[in-house]
């Protein structure tokens, strides 16, 4: 399951022609974050909120 998200993230974010630091700015976490969540690591859920 983190695969296929972390797959889904990195995917959608590409499509969308951004930056792992400007998906980082839109969503409120850091670039580092977001490098995370698409190498395997899950999103925190109270980050998001």
């Amino acid at each position: 399951m983190a695969s296929e998200l972390s797959e889904r993230i990195a995917a959608l974010r590409k499509e969308h022609g951004l930056t792992q630091e400007q998906l980082g700015n839109m969503v409120g976490v850091s670039a580092q974050a977001v490098s995370k969540w698409e190498k395997g690591g899950t999103p925190d859920v109270e980050l998001l909120g």
